[in-house]
């Protein structure tokens, strides 16, 4: 069983935010709060961003007379650290009941170009020992 990763404590908000700068890349405060539902106040978005710098989950830079927030770590590595939380607290640490559950999903409709890729996968993970 692989260790499972320490994720901090996010609210519900923090969450948001973070799905949001991971899928955009980086956002204004604007744009988080073009993409979040039922917004909060501009003040509360500059809050809940505060509070995700104080735990070093996003960085900010400059651009003019506004900042542009991004995560602090990169959404391959965020991405990563998420499956394997995933994978060891609802899956019992097991890849395969993981991987069996999102095939059973009813929308998932592998074509067969997607299915040699999965096949190409497992051989080099096992080729490397995983």
């Amino acid at each position: 069983m692989t260790k499972k990763p320490e994720l901090p404590a996010l609210s519900r908000r923090e969450r948001q935010v973070m799905d949001i700068l991971h899928r955009r890349g980086g956002a204004t405060v604007a744009e988080i709060m073009n993409d979040l539902p039922d917004p909060p106040t501009y003040s509360a978005v500059r809050s809940i961003l505060r509070i995700l710098g104080e735990k070093d989950l996003i960085k900010h830079k400059e651009d003019g007379p506004r900042y542009v927030y991004h995560p602090a770590t990169d959404t391959e590595r965020a991405r990563e650290d998420m499956l394997a939380h995933v994978v060891s607290t609802y899956f019992a640490g097991s890849p395969e009941q993981a991987v069996t559950a999102l095939l059973r999903m009813s929308d998932v409709d592998l074509p067969d170009n997607e299915i040699d890729r999965l096949r190409t996968a497992i051989r080099r993970a096992r080729e490397s020992g995983r």
